[in-house]
């Protein structure tokens, strides 16, 4: 299994989640974060913002779905014909071992 943390702009989150679910991907776990990538913010006159605010998406899935997710987020969240800076960011980490508390069951 994977662990898929998609970082995106707050105004493309629901167009992705409704991609994903379309898709038949519809579990995951959604906050609001703050950061900076590479552009380490942007200037607006005098004003420096160094913080932008963003959505993070937690999605676990089968090792064979990962690179569909990664494609739809990737071709949902992306913000003009070439993308724009700034449109986010997709970390992908291994899930050695699931459970569900309600059965109190290891998942496979």
């Amino acid at each position: 299994m994977k662990m898929i943390y998609a970082i995106v702009r707050p105004e493309k989150v629901y167009e992705v989640n409704k991609a994903l679910a379309d898709a038949g991907y519809g579990a995951s776990t959604k906050w609001s974060v703050a950061g900076r990538g590479k552009q380490h913010g942007i200037q607006v006159g005098e004003l420096v913002y160094d913080e932008m605010s963003k959505n993070m998406l937690m999605i676990v899935c089968d090792d064979d779905d990962k690179n569909e997710i990664i494609d739809i987020i990737m071709d949902t969240a992306q913000t003009g014909e070439s993308g724009n800076s700034g449109d986010g960011r997709i970390f992908v980490l291994p899930v050695e071992e699931s459970y569900t508390i309600s059965s109190q069951s290891k998942d496979d």
